[in-house]
């Protein structure tokens, strides 16, 4: 039996089954979102099941040797590749269907040395990397995609759903930091449950991904969650650093008020070298101003501010970040100026 929740969540008439953004008189093209999940993945292929077990889809075209599924304006693809190497899906869809990528939606599979059952959403990129470096798990050196506007406003929906179907405290459901590939253009996020086989296949666990990505796309017949074209352009858009992977600082003011999430760099990823007379060498210039910029691109319109994991720094990292973020004229925000 579906859960009160899941019923009230799949109740709602369909509404018409594309968006159009305008982009001139005579020029109008569908805008789409992607939901991409691998049958290599529990974590991905679960939450993917369950939501077209929801109303409303029906086949789409393939893409090469995936098959495709079309729900009003979204799209689910499933692949049988890992997903961090499936470069350009936005590109790649446009040009097979003419449809505009709007977002990217990525289920997938949390791993962790604690083993701890999560729910977890995040940007991607390698900002941090040097163009000689191999990146470890897709991407390309010094690059990041556009963060998914969606982030901020799910994670808070996803505390929410998580909550109403018993998998809290059990399941954390925590932001990460950008990490990772595929290289892609539009802007994108992970969504993923962790940190075990035994969690990954967990139908709880799926059903609360699906119910996520269903309301929080408006399949439902609601307004979709998190869309920064319905915003006005208008809102603060915390633009993390510093700190560890789960990124508590920034989470703390994420789930506190209604700012909207662009890259959290992680301090990992701000690789600092005191050369003392010679100044602070190491790439942390180039990942800032990178996810900076592209955060700066997702939300246009928005005020983008730095947020500062003051704590994880030392003093003279942090003197020589906020001396940057100066020159680079990039505001620093509180706790207190998001509210």
């Amino acid at each position: 039996m579906p859960s009160s929740l899941t019923r009230r969540l799949i109740g709602f008439p369909t509404l018409t089954s594309s968006r159009k953004h305008c982009s001139g008189a005579h020029s109008r093209r569908a805008m789409v979102t992607l939901v991409v999940a691998t049958t290599l993945d529990p974590a991905s292929i679960g939450p993917a099941s369950a939501l077209l077990a929801m109303p409303g889809w029906h086949p789409g075209p393939f893409l090469q040797d995936m098959a495709s599924f079309v729900n009003k304006y979204v799209r689910l693809l499933k692949h049988d590749n890992s997903s961090i190497t499936e470069d350009h899906l936005d590109k790649r869809w446009e040009a097979a269907t003419g449809e505009v990528v709007d977002d990217v939606i990525f289920l997938s599979r949390h791993t962790a040395a604690s083993k701890r059952p999560a729910l977890t959403i995040h940007p991607i990129g390698v900002p941090h990397l040097r163009e000689d470096e191999v990146p470890p798990a897709g991407g390309k050196p010094g690059w990041a995609a556009p963060p998914n506007t969606r982030m901020g406003p799910w994670l808070r929906l996803l505390k929410v759903i998580a909550e109403s179907h018993n998998l809290t405290p059990e399941f954390e459901v925590t932001l990460e930091a950008t990490h990772h590939g595929p290289v892609i253009d539009s802007p994108t996020m992970f969504v993923e449950i962790g940190s075990t086989e035994e969690y990954w296949k967990r139908q709880d666990a799926a059903q609360a991904i699906a119910l996520l990505v269903w309301k929080g796309l408006g399949l439902d017949g609601g307004v979709p969650v998190g869309d920064w074209h319905r915003n006005n352009g208008k809102g603060k858009i915390l633009l993390g650093f510093g700190g560890g992977h789960y990124v508590p600082r920034h989470m703390d003011v994420v789930m506190k008020t209604d700012v909207w999430v662009g890259h959290l760099i992680s301090g990992y990823s701000l690789l600092m070298e005191d050369n003392g007379d010679a100044g602070i060498g190491g790439t942390w210039r180039e990942a800032i101003k990178v996810a900076y910029q592209v955060t700066k691109k997702a939300f246009p319109g928005g005020e983008v501010l730095a947020h500062l994991d003051q704590k994880s720094f030392k003093s003279w990292q942090k003197n020589a970040i906020l001396s940057f973020l100066k020159e680079e004229n990039i505001n620093v925000g509180k706790p207190s100026d998001f509210c």
